[in-house]
């Protein structure tokens, strides 16, 4: 899962916004109303603790810390540097990415059980190219394989005080559709080079993270680097279905080894870095939406369609949709809120950024007349209103077994992505349907109404709820931001040989979509999602992402190895974090 940098709307004419845990969580989530801001039956307000205020945060503005280059390691740090510069050792990271994505390591929503599902075979394919292709990983650092091929890598480190860094990445990919193989501009698995972009599924999302991750700790390793702190590798193998075979187990595993709150920092896969006003912005995100997929089933009864009741079941469903669809939920913009700092980063630092935008966000600190200004002037933008509410989508629809016969049963799956914001959900429009039609309504195993022509069921359709992710602290008293800030400040500058601390601007952000992050929140605080990833051609003039989003700039691809490079360095040389 990767997110893209979205700069802020232009137009002084903002559109207006539409008016309008375990099972436990569930009912506390969605119980009586499910998911519909239509039904007003009862009321039910939905706190999340993990997003609430931080304080210092409007004082100090989207606060920037300083370039971080390391200091006891400077000579291991500088022959590195001079090493990933040179173009054997780019044509070897070029190689070394293109043969990982030629493994078409493809995860599917309905594998089986591993060693059951033939499926997961090839991943065991990718991992002995990995064994050949760093050999000095495998050497020196310890491997456990939990669920067979979620990789854990340990390096130990002198000073068992320290907590560990955890670098994170997932090993699958997307599958390709079959018949869209044509429509690719190089085969999907073919890795091709074409002497600028690697070409391929998975050369962005995200193998170009793992083998940069590897890459970086072949070179350190080769190099005598002995670490004082702890270092580990956690890859899972299905991030792109639902985690759950992968990250789930392998964060278990951590819990078990190292207990509660036990890492440093957590890295793993986010978005990159953009110019936009005028100035160039790297978005690391500090929290993530919640979700919860909904089924919606209505029953009646069966019979022959040449004898239809006034509604089937299907015409009630699809009702109930239209009624669902036409009342989104709420949009909200709070000072608290990880989009809110994003903002205020453009504001203090987008060179070209509009006056007027400019003045809004600075009056946002203090003025609510602003901030609900601000607001929806970044509804204009779909990927800002997705995140300012709690989204809702029907995705997939069934009903009816034969042209002549009454469908008995419909139902329909809705995601849903929570926002983090404390939401009052009503509940009137499926209970007066349901009345009207004498249907019964049951909603996550609480009967709010009986009928006896059918019923209306509202159900969790797949597995736990997840709620909105824990915030990670950001600003001036945040010692992993700032290393991590620091550690892309100094990327930044020696890839271009520049100076100076605001050559890129680091922003606090949230992730739309949900990483495998989602199973470490009890590891660390301290979670970052941040792909050191040039997305935006006028950052240099080696070119971005522009030629597709299955391809990787030979360019970048070496600048992420360097980030990696740096952040653990930094990180070993760090007592505060």
């Amino acid at each position: 899962m990767r997110d893209k940098n979205t700069p802020l709307p232009t137009s002084s004419n903002p559109i207006k916004p539409p008016t309008g845990r375990s099972h436990a969580v569930a009912i506390a989530l969605f119980s009586i109303f499910a998911i519909f801001s239509c039904i007003e039956f009862r009321r039910h307000v939905l706190p999340f603790p993990f997003f609430a205020r931080r304080p210092g945060r409007l004082e100090e503005q989207c606060y920037q810390a300083s370039a971080s280059t390391p200091q006891l390691h400077s000579d291991l740090y500088h022959n590195l540097s001079t090493m990933m510069g040179t173009q054997k050792y780019r044509m070897n990271a070029v190689d070394g990415l293109s043969r990982a994505v030629q493994i078409p390591t493809e995860s599917y929503d309905d594998m089986g059980p591993v060693g059951v599902d033939a499926r997961w075979e090839v991943f065991g394919t990718f991992h002995d190219y990995l064994q050949r292709a760093f050999p000095t990983v495998h050497a020196r650092m310890s491997l456990t394989h939990v669920n067979t091929y979620g990789l854990l890598f340990q390096l130990q480190g002198s000073n068992p005080s320290l907590k560990p860094l955890l670098l994170m990445a997932h090993q699958d990919v997307v599958p390709v559709e079959p018949r869209t193989v044509q429509q690719w501009k190089r085969p999907p698995y073919s890795g091709y080079y074409d002497g600028t972009y690697v070409w391929g599924r998975g050369s962005s999302d995200f193998k170009s993270g793992l083998i940069g991750i590897m890459m970086s700790l072949e070179a350190l390793l080769n190099e005598g680097f002995q670490p004082t702190r702890t270092i580990i590798l956690s890859f899972g193998f299905d991030e792109e279905s639902r985690g759950q075979e992968g990250a789930g187990r392998l964060s278990r595993a951590l819990l078990e080894k190292y207990g509660e709150n036990s890492m440093a920092m957590i890295v793993d896969e986010g978005g990159g870095f953009v110019e936009s006003y005028g100035s160039v912005f790297a978005a690391v995100s500090v929290a993530e939406k919640g979700y919860l997929d909904v089924r919606i089933e209505v029953n009646t009864p069966g019979g022959h369609s040449s004898v239809p009741p006034a509604h089937t079941a299907i015409g009630i469903l699809s009702s109930l949709i239209v009624e669902y669809e036409k009342r989104p939920f709420p949009a909200s913009l709070t000072r608290d809120d990880a989009l809110y700092d994003t903002a205020q980063c453009y504001g203090k630092y987008g060179v070209s950024l509009p006056n007027y935008l400019r003045h809004i966000i600075r009056d946002s600190t203090w003025s609510d007349g602003a901030l609900h200004q601000l607001r929806d002037i970044l509804l204009n933008v779909p990927l800002y209103a997705s995140i300012l509410r709690t989204t809702q989508a029907v995705d997939m629809i069934e009903g009816g077994v034969k042209s002549n016969a009454l469908p008995e049963t419909a139902y329909a799956i809705m995601d849903h992505r929570i926002s983090g914001h404390r939401q009052a959900f009503h509940t009137r429009c499926i209970q007066d349907l349901a009345d009207d039609l004498s249907l019964s309504l049951n909603a996550f195993g609480h009967n709010v109404t009986d009928g006896f022509a059918g019923s209306i069921q509202l159900s969790s359709a797949f597995g736990e709820p997840l709620e909105p992710a824990p915030v990670t602290p950001t600003g001036r008293d945040a010692a992993p931001w700032n290393l991590l800030s620091g550690t892309i400040k100094e990327t930044f500058n020696v890839h271009r040989s520049l100076t100076g601390n605001n050559n890129i601007i680091v922003a606090p952000a949230i992730m739309s979509g949900n990483t495998d992050t989602r199973f470490y929140w009890k590891l660390s605080p301290h979670i970052f999602r941040y792909s050191h990833d040039n997305g935006g051609d006028d950052v240099n003039n080696s070119g971005g992402l522009s030629s597709g989003i299955h391809t990787v700039n030979e360019d970048h691809f070496i600048e992420e190895i360097c980030f990696y490079t740096t952040l653990i360095l930094n990180a070993d040389e760090s007592i505060a974090l």
